[in-house]
């Protein structure tokens, strides 16, 4: 069936040759790893662990993040094969082309867009809220107009109502632009941003381990029940359903290893820097993450989580327990404006290389695969993404995207495991320089995992996926069908390749 037709392997990893016409390969595995870091420690450690702690497991968090990691490294151990093995930009939709065909790929092309894009401006807005706390707390200076840094559906509590998310706009803008300038140029970038927020993170967990009070880690698994927050909605608490609520929870904070794989075109040695570029990534973090969690539970109660707020509980606990270390609170704001700025970055990376990809296959309009002759990127792809991205972040208030970046996510995920099972049944004689372990074992456990934390969102983030992609069949069917060059060959039309 036509639907399913698959691309060659032949042709993809043709277009992974270097030409003067394709991607500029710039990056090494220091960057790459350095760019996963940049990606995945941003508004999930520094937000998402309390969330997680208040509404879920307390103190038994760090679970729900081993939960969360056993799911993202055997998903990462099959996104290392298939980007060592077919080095080529669009991360997951290309792996779905090449090995379940064109529907497949088309919804996980659909899917990735909503992950990065919705991402990316959620972040954005994030940022501006932080922008003005680093303003008034840090700096001491005034904040910025609420008008000019909410969106015109919010008001204040003396009726005055936003306009346009003027930071917001503008870090997502600033960022793409960076990005037209050249991957190198922003990995550089990245990389000293990851510098600056990692060594953060550090201090607080070896300056907070001293702080740790054991009753606060008193019982680490607190008993079932529930936990019903200030707007009314029950959670799991506690126990085994607990755990794996925490770990829904905090998997957005491991959303971004995979945006690595969205760059294998522009790595100068894919086959051994990509393995090392996810792995190496999700390794560092996971580390971070445990460490971080513990510290965090210890020095302040599940209550203080709880009465807060989600922001500012970091700030709160090294203030409130942590005396005398007053200027790490206000390095907490610093690092995380640091973290948001390096995810929005590999978000906007992300999303533009798959507009690309999907570009050159015809399921998009071909402007959007156009390379700048200067800079070697993607820029119209770039620009359209600043426009979709920015519309979102300058305009819609933030809590309107709830948990769809995890849930399109460990959908991918999914996709990526069962296109390593295929693959090594269908192409047995490809290359790998990297091979997952224990196939089919490991792709199933990461299937079984990702699938359980898709269950533990609930039906309203199902709802809102199916209703996403229901807007992408519309696309695909009514457009990319038309123009994929993969149809256009079956059909024995001439394409642009001929």
């Amino acid at each position: 069936m036509s639907l399913f037709a698959k691309k060659s392997l032949q042709v993809l990893l043709g277009q992974a040759a270097e030409s003067e016409k394709g991607l500029k390969r710039t990056l090494s595995a220091g960057s790459l790893v350095a760019l996963g870091i940049g990606a995945i420690i941003g508004a999930g450690l520094f937000v998402r662990t309390a969330a997680a702690a208040a509404q879920n497991a307390g103190p038994s968090v760090t679970l729900g993040f081993v939960v969360a990691a056993i799911g993202c490294a055997l998903a990462g151990l099959c996104y290392a094969e298939l980007s060592s093995s077919i080095p080529i930009a669009g991360s997951a939709y290309t792996y779905s082309y090449a090995t379940m065909g064109e529907l497949i790929a088309w919804i996980i092309g659909w899917d990735l867009i909503l992950e990065y894009a919705v991402g990316a401006a959620t972040v954005g807005i994030a940022w501006s809220e932080y922008l003005n706390n680093l303003l008034v707390n840090v700096l001491h200076w005034k904040a910025i107009p609420y008008e000019w840094c909410h969106s015109p559906f919010e008001h204040n509590i003396d009726g005055v109502h936003g306009l346009i998310n003027l930071p917001a706009l503008f870090i997502v803008s600033a960022l793409t632009l960076l990005l037209i300038k050249g991957t190198q140029e922003s990995a550089l970038v990245n990389g000293i941003i990851v510098v600056t927020k990692v060594a953060i993170v550090v201090l607080i967990i070896i300056i907070g381990w001293q702080f740790i009070n054991p009753a606060n880690h008193t019982p680490y698994i607190p008993p079932t029940g529930t936990y019903t927050d200030h707007q009314g909605i029950s959670h799991n608490f506690g126990g085994i359903m607990g755990i794996l609520g925490a770990a829904g929870v905090v998997f957005f904070a491991f959303i971004g290893f995979d945006a690595v794989s969205t760059a294998a075109q522009e790595a100068k040695n894919p086959k051994r820097d990509m393995p090392i570029g996810i792995l190496g990534s999700l390794a560092v973090c996971t580390i971070l993450y445990i460490l971080f969690a513990h510290v965090l539970t210890g020095v302040a109660s599940t209550d203080d989580f709880r009465t807060t707020g989600k922001e500012a509980s970091v700030a709160y606990a090294i203030n409130t327990y942590m005396q005398g270390y007053g200027w790490l609170g206000q390095l907490v704001t610093i690092a995380i404006l640091a973290g948001f700025s390096s995810v929005i970055l590999v978000m906007l990376l992300g999303q533009s290389r798959v507009f690309y990809s999907m570009s050159k296959d015809g399921l998009l309009p071909k402007t959007f695969s156009a390379i700048h002759p200067k800079y070697k990127t993607p820029h119209k792809a770039s620009l359209f993404v600043l426009i979709l991205v920015g519309l979102f972040a300058a305009f819609v208030p933030g809590d309107v995207v709830g948990d769809m970046s995890s849930i399109g996510t460990l959908f991918a995920f999914m996709l990526v495991c069962a296109a390593v099972i295929v693959l090594r049944k269908t192409n047995p004689e490809l290359k790998r320089e990297f091979k997952t372990p224990l196939v089919p074992l490991v792709p199933i456990l990461g299937i079984i995992v990702c699938g359980a934390m898709i269950f533990g969102l609930g039906w309203t983030n199902w709802l809102r996926l199916i209703g996403w992609l229901a807007l992408g069949f519309i696309v695909y069917f009514g457009y990319s069908k038309k123009n994929s060059i993969v149809q256009k060959t079956l059909r024995g039309e001439k394409t642009d390749n001929d």
